[in-house]
């Protein structure tokens, strides 16, 4: 039986949680984003707040443990996208437990008034097992890959998801 999952939505004074599940996934899986552990594990309270600030960070709970997240981003973007979903991640420990599921139903509940319809979000070409969960949660490719800007030479995939309604 699989541990139940909640999800949290963190505010700015939350900042050391929003840190500690951002290095650990960094730790985990630094290969599947565009942040960087070492810079990172350097930055101040000030840095960390300011993310907090620019980014909606939720994290999904296990047991009182934050074991996963993802940041929101309101935006008018490619394909129509009013969100951009970033830093999804899960521990390994919790993967295919419902935590990837259960932090896009967070964003589907509050997508009508909180602007989060058309979801989009980016995702390494060669990222097999994360386009594969993406698209069991209703995402679907769009456009061309596209070369990254904070690592050149790797490109990323858009992709595009409308609200799950419930």
């Amino acid at each position: 039986m699989n541990p139940a999952v909640s999800v949290e939505e963190l505010v700015e004074d939350q900042w050391t949680r929003y840190r500690d599940i951002r290095l650990a996934a960094l730790e985990s899986d630094g290969h599947a984003f565009g942040g960087n552990l070492d810079s990172e594990r350097l930055f101040t309270e000030s840095q960390w707040r300011e993310k907090a600030r620019q980014y909606i960070a939720v994290v999904a709970i296990v047991d009182e443990e934050d074991i996963g997240m993802m940041t929101i981003e309101n935006l008018s973007g490619d394909f129509g996208a009013t969100c951009w979903v970033g830093s999804c991640w899960v521990d390994r420990e919790f993967r295919q437990h419902g935590a990837l599921r259960a932090l896009f139903g967070y964003l589907d509940l509050h997508a009508e008034h909180r602007d989060w319809a058309t979801q989009g979000l980016g995702v390494w070409v060669d990222n097999d097992i994360a386009i594969t969960a993406y698209e069991k949660l209703g995402f679907t490719q769009m456009g061309e890959k596209q070369e990254s800007t904070r690592k050149p030479g790797m490109y990323y995939q858009r992709m595009l998801r409308k609200t799950v309604v419930n």
